[in-house]
């Protein structure tokens, strides 16, 4: 079964047509979460006909989620009043996440002192279908500011810790995530096509590792390393990243591959 690729890619979690129809199943909490996931990707405050469309509810239903968001804390007016943006109280959940996640708490040392070694900017990812989710990240240099965000996501199908997360799935697993994903390039470079994706998978699966060069930003060489949970399944990946005005691919591979294969084994099966 296809999954929607709207909601995957938002952050929404897709819901298997089986467990909406239980009885279980909460319609109005499942809204109110369309309304929060609206807000991924927008890069200003939204408006209550823009949450509502994103959401794909009608403006009815969204005024009242609203109303009820805001009076949680869970959503806020813009300093100017034109718009919404997600409230403070969001960051109590990211936190408890963070804190209470077994793997983000066993990685974060190991991850300190791969920093230390390596001397570029270390992640920890989570696997999310057609996405990776960075739990953890340790910068080093000049950094952007988007680049230094918990929370940030970029596609499985172009970057190091998806190939390294497709590596370690089977080929028809890998596929469905690859042809599902929106497949726009960030930069000239980044792997689009379908076939030759899944070759960089494979070539992945052979070596152990992976291998980006300006797959989502120009002048990036980044590694990248599976994490695997007590029955061999990924659940995240170790990045590294670094600056092709600083590093050749060999002299990289060279210094980072066997530290990060190292931490990668440290913090899988937890």
């Amino acid at each position: 079964m296809q999954r929607n690729r709207t909601h995957t890619e938002s952050g929404l979690r897709y819901v298997e047509p089986e467990d909406r129809a239980k009885a279980l199943f909460v319609q109005s909490v499942e809204k109110a979460m369309t309304i929060l996931s609206a807000f991924n990707h927008a890069d200003c405050a939204l408006t209550l006909s823009e949450l509502a469309e994103r959401a794909g509810i009608d403006r009815s239903a969204a005024q009242r989620m609203v109303h009820t968001l805001r009076a949680m804390g869970y959503i806020q007016r813009d300093a100017q009043g034109h718009g919404f943006l997600p409230g403070i109280r969001i960051l109590d959940h990211t936190h408890d996440y963070l804190r209470l996640n077994p793997l983000v708490r066993n990685a974060t040392p190991v991850l300190q002192e791969l920093r230390k070694s390596v001397r570029e900017r270390v992640d920890l990812s989570l696997f999310d279908d057609v996405r990776v989710l960075y739990a953890v990240r340790l910068q080093t240099k000049r950094q952007s500011f988007h680049t230094s965000l918990v929370g940030h996501s970029v596609p499985t199908f172009c970057s190091s810790g998806g190939w390294a997360i497709l590596s370690k799935l089977s080929d028809s697993q890998a596929l469905d995530i690859v042809e599902r994903s929106d497949r726009r390039p960030f930069t000239p470079d980044t792997t689009t096509e379908v076939e030759d994706v899944m070759a960089h998978v494979e070539q992945t699966r052979a070596q152990g590792y992976s291998l980006t060069i300006n797959q989502i930003l120009a002048g990036e060489i980044a590694a990248g390393f599976p994490v695997l949970n007590n029955v061999g399944k990924p659940v995240g990946a170790i990045h590294i990243a670094g600056s092709l005005s600083e590093w050749t691919p060999d002299d990289y591979i060279a210094k980072v591959v066997p530290l990060g294969q190292q931490a990668a084994r440290a913090i899988s099966q937890y």
